[in-house]
C-alpha cells in the first residue's frame, strides 16, 4: 500500500503537495549525476524570478526570513502566526503579488504588530534601502508592505491604461508603454526568415534619456546567478547521455555567456532534436506571460526523466499530428502543409524552479518561436507525476459532488477523469500549440496582439484539444475506450471555466490571468452561441447554480467554430477582434454567481491553489568517492524555502 503523503499543509488559499519520482532508482549512476547537476543549475535561478516579478522582492524576502528565523518574542502569538502565513504566501508566489490574480496581497496582522516583529528581530541583518536608520527602514518597509496603492498589480492587462506603468513587474524601469513599443518596433532584425524573439532576455531602462537593454548573461544582468548556473551546467555536460544532448547543453552554456538570442534559438533547435535522452531539462528565459507586452520572459526550469509507458500515448498523438492539422476546423490558408519535427513524451518532474515552482504547469510545448515551430516543429511534454499528484489530492475533496449537476457526470469523472485530463494536456500541448501558421507578412503575435497574445494562444490550444476530445480517431488510435472520456472532459472544462475557477478571484474583481481568461471566454462563448438550442443549460437547483451539457456533439461543433475564429485572429494579427473576444467573454464575472461559488467552496474548506515541495538529492560517498545520488522527499515547505534562500541566493 502506498502511504506517501501528498498534502502536507494548507494556508490562506494554498495547499502544499508533494510528488514522487517513479523510476529514479532505475537510472544509471551517470544519469543520476546528470539529474543532480541539472537540478543544482535549476535552483541557482531562483533569485531571478523574484527580482523579475518585482524590484523589491528580494529585499522583502530577505527581511521576512530574517524575522521568521530571529524573532525573540512570542512565536505562538496570533500576530506571529499571521506573519508566518504571509511569508509562506510570498514564497509560494515568488514575491508579494498573487501568483494568479496578480494583485498585491497583505499580512493579516496589523501594521503596528508587523513593526513590532521587525523591531524585535536581528536588526543588524537588515539590508537597508538607502543606508537610512533602522527606525526609518522599518517605517518604509512597513509602508511598502501595507500600502494598497504602491505597486498594486504585478501585471496589468487593462487595455485602457498604460500597461507598463501600471505593472509592477521588473522588466521596464521608468518607461511608458508607448516608449517600449516604439523601441522594439524600430529594433533591427538581422534575419527576417529566422527572427529572434527581441527583448526576451533583457530589462529595458532609460539611461541619460536614452532607452537601453540590460541583457541577462554572464557579465550582464543577473550575472551572479547565471555564473552559478553555468558552473553546474558545465559539470552536467560531462555526463550527457548522448551527443545530441551534449550539443544542446553546450549551446545553452554559450547562450548564458553571450546573451545572444541566436544562441538561444540554436539551443532550442538542438533541444528539439534530442528525442532519445531519458534525462531532460527545460532551462532559460522562456514564457512571456509575466510581461504586459508579452515580450520579456521569466526564468524557469524543469528537470525530468522520461515516463516510458505514458510516452506511448504522446508519441501516438505526435505521429498523427498532420491528421489533426488537416482535420481541424481552421481555414485552409491557416493550416500547416507539413508537420515537421513534432515530438512528444510524458515525463516525471524531478526538480522545478523559477516560474515553475512552487506552482507548476502540467504540460509544456516548446520552443515558443513561431518560425521554429513552422520550420522545425516542437517538443511537447506532459508531466505525469504532477498530474497524478493533483488527482490524488483531489480525491474525496467533495468538489466534484458539489458542482457536478448529475450522477452521470460524477460517474464519468471517477471512471475517466484522470485519463481525460492527460489526453487534454497532450492534445493541448502537442497538437494545439503545434498547429496553425501565420499569414505571410504578419508580425510576431507579441507585436500584433500585444496584451491579448497569451490568452489567445492558450484558447487556441484548448479549443483544438476540446474539438478532438470526442473524435472517433482517438478511439481508433487506442487512446481512449469510448467517447464518454471526451464527454467527461467537456463536463470538467465547462464546470471549471464557469464555476470552480472563480474561487481563484477575489469577489468583485475581474479575471487577469491568461489561462483563466482563456477558459472563461471559451465557455461563455459556447454557452451564449448555443443558448437557443440549449446546448448548455444553466440550472438553479435548491439555490445552487449548475451548468449541464445537453448536446455534446453540438457543443463540439461550437468549439470548432470558435477555433476557426481564434486561429484566424492569430494568423492575421487581428488585434481588435482579439480585444473584442477576450474583453467581452474572458474578463468580467457575474457578481451574484461569483458570490454563490465562493460561499459553496468555503464550506468545503479546500484551498483553490496548490503547489509543490521538490524532492532533494544528496550525493553518496564511499572512501571520498561519489558512488550514488540519493533522492529524498521533504515534507516541510518552510524548511525547504529557507534552505533554498540560504544555499542558492546570489542577488542579495
Amino acid at each position: 500500500m502506498n502511504t506517501f503523503k501528498i498534502q502536507t499543509e494548507q494556508f490562506a488559499d494554498i495547499r502544499i503537495l508533494r510528488y514522487q519520482v517513479p523510476d529514479f532508482e532505475n537510472l544509471t549512476f551517470t544519469q543520476k549525476r546528470l539529474v543532480y547537476y541539472l537540478s543544482q543549475a535549476a535552483l541557482w535561478g531562483r533569485d531571478i524570478i523574484y527580482d523579475q516579478n518585482y524590484k523589491h522582492n528580494l529585499l522583502i524576502r530577505h527581511t521576512l526570513e530574517n524575522v521568521y528565523t530571529t524573532f525573540l518574542g512570542d512565536r505562538e502569538s496570533e500576530a506571529f502566526k499571521q506573519f508566518t502565513v504571509y511569508l509562506k504566501r510570498v514564497w509560494f508566489s515568488n514575491g508579494i503579488h498573487h501568483h494568479y490574480a496578480m494583485d498585491k496581497f497583505f499580512p493579516d496582522c496589523r501594521p503596528e504588530e508587523f513593526k513590532y516583529l521587525l523591531q524585535n528581530s536581528d536588526t543588524e541583518s537588515y539590508k537597508l534601502f538607502n543606508n537610512e536608520s533602522i527606525k526609518d527602514f522599518i517605517e518604509q518597509f512597513t509602508s511598502l508592505i501595507y500600502d494598497p496603492n504602491t505597486d498594486a498589480k504585478r501585471l496589468s492587462l487593462n487595455a485602457q491604461s498604460d500597461l507598463v506603468l501600471d505593472s509592477a513587474c521588473n522588466f521596464y524601469a521608468d518607461i511608458t508603454q508607448a516608449e517600449a513599443e516604439t523601441f522594439y518596433k524600430n529594433y533591427p532584425v538581422p534575419d527576417s526568415k529566422k527572427p529572434i524573439s527581441i527583448g526576451l532576455n533583457s530589462k529595458l531602462i532609460k539611461e541619460n534619456g536614452e532607452l537601453k537593454e540590460l541583457t541577462y548573461k554572464l557579465g550582464g544582468q543577473y550575472s551572479a546567478s547565471i555564473g552559478r548556473m553555468l558552473f553546474w551546467l558545465e559539470k552536467a555536460l560531462r555526463f550527457a547521455e548522448n551527443e545530441a544532448q551534449r550539443k544542446a547543453l553546450q549551446k545553452l552554456v554559450d547562450f548564458y555567456k553571450s546573451g545572444h538570442l541566436t544562441d538561444f534559438d540554436d539551443h532550442s533547435l538542438l533541444w528539439l532534436e534530442d528525442t532519445k535522452s531519458v534525462v531532460d531539462i527545460i532551462h532559460g528565459f522562456i514564457e512571456t506571460y509575466g510581461d504586459p507586452l508579452g515580450r520579456k520572459a521569466t526564468y524557469e526550469s524543469i528537470v525530468s526523466i522520461r515516463d516510458s509507458e505514458a510516452s506511448k500515448r504522446a508519441e501516438i498523438i505526435s505521429h498523427n499530428a498532420l491528421w489533426f492539422e488537416q482535420n481541424s476546423t481552421t481555414l485552409a490558408q491557416h493550416k500547416k502543409d507539413k508537420i515537421k519535427g513534432v515530438s512528444a513524451k510524458a515525463i516525471y518532474a524531478v526538480m522545478e524552479a523559477g516560474d515553475c515552482s512552487p506552482s507548476t504547469p502540467i504540460g509544456v510545448n516548446l520552443p515558443n518561436a513561431d518560425w521554429i515551430r513552422a520550420e522545425h516543429g516542437s517538443k511537447s511534454v506532459s508531466i505525469s507525476n504532477i498530474i497524478d499528484a493533483y488527482d490524488l489530492a483531489s480525491k474525496d475533496s467533495g468538489v466534484l459532488q458539489e458542482f457536478a449537476f448529475s450522477d452521470q457526470e460524477i460517474e464519468w469523472d471517477l471512471k475517466y477523469g484522470n485519463m481525460a485530463s492527460k489526453l487534454h494536456v497532450d492534445l493541448h500541448e502537442i497538437v494545439g500549440h503545434g498547429s496553425g501558421k501565420l499569414e505571410s507578412g504578419v508580425a510576431d503575435p507579441a507585436e500584433t496582439l500585444k496584451n491579448y497574445a497569451s490568452t489567445l494562444e492558450e484558447a487556441r490550444a484548448d479549443l483544438l484539444a476540446l474539438y478532438f476530445a470526442t473524435d472517433q480517431k482517438l478511439i481508433d488510435l487506442g487512446l481512449m475506450p469510448a467517447k464518454e472520456v471526451g464527454y467527461c472532459e467537456y463536463n470538467a472544462f465547462i464546470r471549471s471555466a464557469l464555476l470552480t475557477q472563480l474561487v481563484r478571484v477575489e469577489l468583485g474583481k475581474t479575471i487577469e490571468e491568461s489561462h483563466m481568461r482563456n477558459r472563461q471566454l471559451i465557455a461563455k462563448w459556447v454557452f451564449e452561441k448555443g443558448s437557443k438550442e440549449k446546448v448548455i443549460e444553466r440550472i438553479i437547483k435548491e439555490g445552487k447554480t449548475y451548468f449541464a451539457i445537453r448536446d455534446y456533439e453540438q457543443l463540439r461543433m461550437l468549439f470548432g467554430k470558435l477555433l476557426k475564429e481564434v486561429q484566424r485572429i492569430k494568423s492575421t494579427g487581428d488585434y481588435e477582434a482579439a480585444k473584442m473576444l477576450i474583453e467581452n467573454y474572458g474578463v468580467n464575472i457575474d457578481l451574484d454567481l461569483h458570490k454563490e461559488v465562493l460561499d459553496r467552496w468555503k464550506r468545503l474548506n479546500i484551498a483553490p491553489y496548490a503547489g509543490f515541495i521538490n524532492p532533494s538529492f544528496t550525493p553518496v560517498y564511499k572512501a571520498d568517492k561519489m558512488v550514488d545520488i540519493a533522492i529524498h522527499y521533504p515534507d516541510d515547505f518552510a524548511e525547504q524555502m529557507l534552505y533554498y534562500s540560504k544555499n542558492y541566493s546570489s542577488l542579495i
